[in-house]
């Protein structure tokens, strides 16, 4: 069986399962793309992109594994810009996250902007691995699945995440 089994089911996904798969799970797709790109554009386009890749190749998804497909497809979208020359030349340099809701008080958000700082200088797994199970409340079985690794691999990179977040925020150390 392929990687994919796991999301087999008994029939392709139709127009209106699209539709009702985007209304439910685009803007976790858009906001797990724009926290591991730090780029609204980008982040819009590689939603966008998932999407299409839905519709065109029209996948057999077992019901319940549907967040997971499509934040699987979008986390390796976000690997592919991300490696790209003309991301590392124009976008490492911008602005981080601005995930940030208007309200909140100021204090709130120079600690939430810290802390995003931190998580995107984590290493590459590490830092899918937050942004899966802390910012899309996945479990660690679910994002084992989406990252087509053991479950115990995804709780040591929690821990050694934690670990270095923790250096870095009481000691300003590099994560």
């Amino acid at each position: 069986m392929s990687d994919s089994s796991q999301y087999l089911g008994s029939a392709p996904v139709s127009d209106e399962q699209i539709e009702q798969l985007y209304q439910m799970y685009g803007t976790d797709v858009l906001r797990m793309s724009y926290s591991y790109l730090g780029n609204q554009q980008q982040a819009e386009d590689v939603t966008q992109d998932v999407f299409l890749r839905l519709m065109e190749n029209r996948p057999v998804l077992k019901p319940g594994s549907e967040k997971s497909w499509l934040l699987k497809v979008a986390l390796n979208r976000c690997r592919d810009h991300w490696r790209s020359s003309w991301h590392k030349r124009v976008l490492l340099g911008s602005k981080v996250l601005e995930i940030i809701p208007d309200d909140d008080r100021i204090e709130d958000r120079i600690e939430k902007e810290a802390l995003m700082q931190a998580v995107n200088a984590l290493p590459q797994a590490e830092k899918e691995v937050f942004l899966l199970f802390y910012y899309q409340g996945l479990s660690t079985q679910e994002t084992a699945a989406v990252l087509d690794t053991p479950e115990g691999t995804v709780s040591s990179r929690l821990s050694r995440g934690r670990q270095k977040l923790k250096q870095f925020l009481d000691g300003g150390e590099e994560p």
